[in-house]
Order: structure tokens, then sequence, then C-alpha cells
């Protein structure tokens, strides 16, 4: 989104819209073997997460203790809830 300026570029904009599109075609694709609440958390939670990471590469956001620490929590959340999660 921030490559798109506010959507006035248009191979960025076009680009991202086509990424999210194929985000949710993979989450669909998921939901046939994972339950509902399982697969939303995971697309969520490592979507922030591997965004948060993009940005610190890609952009030179700062990483802070704290903000580290969250995206910790953010993954254990998730692998929590693969392993306790259970099945349909």
């Amino acid at each position: 989104m921030k490559l798109s300026d506010g959507f006035t570029r248009l191979a960025p904009s076009v680009g991202m819209f086509g990424l999210y599109l194929v985000s949710l075609g993979l989450l669909t694709l998921a939901l046939k073997g994972i339950p509902v609440g399982v697969a939303y958390a995971i697309w969520s939670g490592l979507g922030t997460a591997l965004i948060a990471v993009i940005a610190a590469i890609a952009f030179g956001e700062h990483f802070t203790l704290a903000k580290t620490a969250c995206l910790a929590m953010i993954v254990l959340g998730v692998a929590g809830l693969n392993y306790f999660g259970g099945g349909h």
C-alpha cells in the first residue's frame, strides 16, 4: 500500500489488489481442511507479523523490544491455536 502512494501509482496499486486476491483465494482453499477460527487466526496473525518484518527490511522501520515481544506473542498464539485447535 505504501508504494501505491494513495493509489496514485498504477503498478503498485494493481499489484496490491492482485496480491490481496491471491491471499483471499489461498485462505478459501485453506478453509477446506482447517476450521474457520484457526484459518483466520493464522491468516491475520501471521500476515500481521510478516508485514511488520517486511516493513523493517524494506522501509527501515525500527524494531523495539516491545514490538518484537508482541510479534512473538502473535506467532505463539497462532502456533497454540494450531496445536490445541482440534479438528472439525
